[in-house]
Parts: C-alpha cells; structure tokens; sequence
C-alpha cells in the first residue's frame, strides 16, 4: 500500500460527509417543495435516500405551529434540500411559539395563503398603473 492514505482509513471517516454520524438521532429534513420534516434517522443509502422513524411534518405560520404524525417515513434524496440534527438538550423552537392542532394551522395556512395572494393581485395593478 502506497504512503497515501486511502478514503477507507479511520483518519478519513471524520472528514466524510457521510450520514452515519446522524444515526440514531433527531433530524430536521428540510425538502425541496418547502416540507419540514423531523424523525429519528434509521438509515440512509449512498443517494440520500433516508428512513425516519416517529416522523412528523412541522407546519409554521406565524407564530403558530402543528406537528403532523407521518410514523416511517422514507424520503427520496432528490428531494433533500438539508439535514440537520437537532439538539435534545435544546429547545426546537422560540419559547413564543404556541402548538395548535391540525385544524388551526390548516386554517392559518389557507389565511396567510389568500393574504399572499391578495397582495400579489394588488402589486399587480398598482404595477399597471404606474405609467412612467
């Protein structure tokens, strides 16, 4: 074997990226279409295709939020945007947030959705009627 040290040798493992370190503990998988999910990390393979266990969705809006039980749950790594773990001797979240059920931050998604909406028919006309 060459002086070299090849990618295998223990040395190299802490300079990896590998997702082994994460195994066994809560992660924060952010998704490609916005998703928030958090979960135990049970296994990955070499395209980031990961297994969470006791998953769930985190819905924000405002200062509200909901965690949604998903159970197992397997994501494809083309959707992975970030994975990172989470602190347990941390709180997850600002001590101003307040947990509502489904119902609620379903309600306050489809009212912060129909603002958003609001607001960009309103940029659009008043973009029509600035005629410089």
């Amino acid at each position: 074997m060459s002086s070299s040290m090849s990618w295998a040798e223990p040395a190299d493992v802490y300079l990896s990226t590998s997702l082994a370190s994460y195994l066994d503990k809560k992660l924060l998988v952010l998704l490609r279409d916005g998703r928030k999910l958090l979960g135990i990390l049970r296994s990955f393979d070499q395209f980031a295709n990961v297994v969470l266990e006791g998953a769930c969705e985190r819905l924000i809006v405002g200062d509200l939020y909901c965690d949604i039980p998903l159970g197992l749950y397997v994501i494809r790594g083309e959707n992975v945007v970030l994975i990172g773990e989470l602190d347990p001797l941390k709180m997850e979240l600002p001590p101003n947030m307040v947990r509502v059920s489904e119902p609620e931050i379903r309600s306050a998604q489809k009212v912060e959705r129909e603002a958003s909406e609001l607001m960009g028919t309103m940029k659009k006309r008043m973009d029509f009627l600035d005629m410089d």
